[in-house]
């Protein structure tokens, strides 16, 4: 499904994504694509891989660029949508937004995927990360991860953690802590988060690896108790509540995030100026306020970052997926 950023502004269904204004400063570089754009959104509308897709497009227009769209093309996790950018003209018009897990997780997990990440793209800007962690209901025994570990060993095999799925950057961070930790956790596998909060509520599950958006309110309100975040650095919104890396597990740092991929021939020049055109979107006051909104924060990180990222993390997970004898579903 596609659908064209016009005058109008910017349709998101079901999300609080503010419209940026008119006024917007700034122009595209002079490498900038001047044909319509595509960007590529392989996950049904509404969620936060199309409403970063939506703010990028409506940032290009609101610059003096062409006409830009967004195509939503769900299916085979991911697999349609990356295939046709896989595939299209390597000229910067047709572009990527994809989560880290299609990047760094899928391709060792999923046999026989149709693309190789290295092969097949060249990054162009990381757009936003969304901080996670690990929580309990409320009342649960251990509220420290050191507390959470003794209790692991005490009782092993049996407490249990939900994740969004086999193979999710979620189950894969439990799974790394449980390896480097040598405790002995039972992964119970959802198809989402909706349904493993409302079980971990009910107490069929004792703990569950969220991300921040999902989690925040039941911790807000009580119903949680939120134990470590995964990543490097402590959320704003939870500043008393420790990473695991203060926790005792210092190269843990697990981030969901966003990026852009173009197809792998795209010039050098044009790569550039589609990066920089981006960071400057990002930057905009009202477009960080709209990412914020949504739970996330803006991580502009320019193509070589990005790329280094990319196989570091493939690394890391690759040894976890291989290590824990990990398969999907």
């Amino acid at each position: 499904m596609s659908m064209t950023i016009g005058r109008r502004g910017l349709l998101v269904a079901g999300t609080a994504l503010a419209v940026l204004p008119a006024r917007a400063q700034g122009t595209l570089p002079d490498a900038f694509p001047r044909r319509p754009i595509t960007l590529v959104a392989p996950f049904t509308p509404g969620g936060p891989v199309d409403v970063l897709a939506r703010l990028i497009a409506q940032g290009i227009q609101l610059r003096g660029g062409a006409s830009a769209a967004v195509d939503n093309r769900s299916g085979g996790a991911g697999t349609i949508g990356i295939d046709i950018v896989r595939r299209a003209a390597p000229d910067g018009t047709t572009l990527l937004v994809i989560p880290a897990g299609n990047l760094t997780i899928n391709p060792t997990l999923i046999p026989n995927i149709s693309y190789d990440v290295e092969r097949d793209f060249a990054p162009v800007s990381m757009l936003a990360t969304a901080p996670n962690l690990i929580v309990a209901r409320a009342g649960f025994p251990a509220k420290t991860v050191a507390e959470l570990l003794a209790l692991a060993r005490a009782q092993p095999g049996q407490i249990t953690y939900g994740s969004p799925g086999v193979g999710s950057q979620l189950h894969l961070a439990m799974e790394l802590l449980r390896s480097k930790a040598g405790v002995d956790l039972q992964h119970v596998p959802y198809r989402g988060t909706t349904q493993a909060l409302t079980d971990l509520l009910g107490g069929r599950i004792q703990l569950l690896a969220s991300n921040l958006p999902v989690a925040l309110p039941g911790v807000r309100e009580g119903r949680l108790q939120a134990i470590a975040m995964t990543t490097a650095q402590r959320a704003a919104e939870l500043p008393d509540v420790p990473t695991l890396a203060e926790s005792g597990f210092p190269d843990i740092d697990v981030t969901s995030w966003y990026g852009v991929l173009a197809p792998r021939a795209t010039p050098p020049a044009v790569v550039a100026a589609l990066a920089e055109a981006m960071e400057a979107i990002l930057r905009a006051p009202e477009a960080e306020r709209s990412i914020t909104a949504q739970g996330m924060v803006v991580m502009a990180e320019p193509p070589a970052v990005l790329g280094a990222r990319i196989r570091r993390e493939s690394a890391v997970w690759a040894e976890v997926i291989r290590t824990r004898r990990i398969t999907p579903d």
